[in-house]
């Protein structure tokens, strides 16, 4: 598979494919007699990994790291666990954050769903029928 579709199937353009291989993060991919890259399932199966991967909030060394430990085949099981879970907690982090930002925005929606209702302004003054309109306006 060329680069272009590889780009296409994981939605990493090719400038990451290029840099991934270029910073090491992807092991040298074979060439054809042209020098274009021709990724064989084993790098297919890996650039699908690395998104994944970088998909999880991994940080790129620890891609890198992982990727070395898969050359070293069942003997680094235990270390890829391990970077795994430390990836794991910082999604978990993320997702928290993530979920105190929703709950934020549900609270200022509800706000000012209740503010429309009431037909009152922020301050909770009265909003003049003039610009009542507008601010029952979702768009």
């Amino acid at each position: 598979m060329g680069i272009a579709e590889l780009s296409g199937l994981t939605g990493l353009s090719v400038d990451t494919l290029r840099w991934y291989e270029r910073e090491g993060v992807l092991p040298r991919v074979g060439r054809t007699a042209t020098g274009r890259r021709l990724y064989n399932s084993r790098e297919q199966g890996i650039v699908m990994l690395l998104t994944s991967l970088r998909d999880s909030g991994m940080p790129t060394a620890m891609m890198k790291e992982f990727v070395a430990l898969l050359e070293e085949g069942a003997a680094s099981h235990g270390r890829r666990i391990t970077l795994m879970q430390q990836t794991q907690a910082l999604l978990d982090e993320r997702r928290a954050r993530l979920d105190q930002a929703a709950l934020a925005l549900e609270r200022k929606i509800d706000h000012y769903e209740q503010l429309i209702d009431a037909g009152l302004d922020c301050d909770g003054a009265p909003v003049p029928d003039s610009a009542r309109g507008r601010q029952l306006a979702r768009g």
